[in-house]
Parts: structure tokens; sequence; C-alpha cells
């Protein structure tokens, strides 16, 4: 079988995630109010600072699925399964921040409210990965 060759096995891997990191970047966008590859071009620093942690947590809850699952199947349905907990987590940000509305804070380029959405991002990945079997 073509898949039992590392160097194949590793490319589809790659190409899988890839494409997932693709699809579930694109699922950020469409939640968020802001564009994030037009803020980004215009250096708002909140938004490559949450959109940086998204990809990170996307990365690593897909490293988690590959290295617990056989199969680039279930590795995608566990990584799938990790992204919507991963949103889970951003729409719970939102809600546990009534004073203020957290995409108008990181749109403003505020940075603390962009830092912190990145570290939600990367710390909910390692919970969400630590469970995946």
């Amino acid at each position: 079988m073509v898949l039992s060759n590392p160097y194949v096995l590793t490319a589809a891997y790659f190409g899988a995630a890839l494409l997932a990191v693709i699809i579930f970047l694109a699922i950020f966008e469409m939640v968020t109010t802001y564009k994030d590859w037009e803020e980004i071009k215009k250096g708002n620093l909140s938004v490559a600072m949450a959109t940086g942690g998204k990809i990170f947590g996307i990365c690593n809850i897909i490293r988690y699925s590959i290295e617990h699952n056989d199969g680039i199947g279930n590795t995608l349905l566990w990584s799938t399964y990790g992204f919507l907990l991963l949103l889970v987590a951003y729409f719970t940000f939102e809600f546990l921040t009534p004073m203020f509305r957290v995409d108008d804070e990181i749109a403003a380029d505020n940075r603390a409210v962009g830092l912190l959405s990145m570290v939600i991002s990367i710390g909910v990945s390692f919970v969400i990965g630590a469970s995946i079997t």
C-alpha cells in the first residue's frame, strides 16, 4: 500500500491538515465581525494575534489527532470535533465578557483583548488535544 511509505504518509497528513486549517480558518472568518486578512494587511496586531492563536490552536488539535489516531479519516474526524470545541470556546469568551464585544475590541486593535484571545485559543487547544483518543 502506498500509504505505508512514511514519506507519502507524511505528505498525505500534511495535505489533509493544510486543507483542514484553511477550511477551519474560513469558518472562523465567517463568525467574526471583522475581516481577518484585511485587518492584518492594515497592521492590526490584535487581529494578527487572535488569528495566530486560532492557527496555533487548530494545528495543535490536528497534531494530537494525528498522534492518537490510525488513519487520516479518524484524524480529520477528531480534528473537526476539536475545532468545533475551539469554536465553542471562542463564543464562550464572547459570552463571558458582557462589558464589551470581543470582536469589536479586536477590530479596534485592543491588544490586551487580542492577546487574551490568542492565549485562550492556544490554551484550550491543549485541553482539547489532551482529551483526544
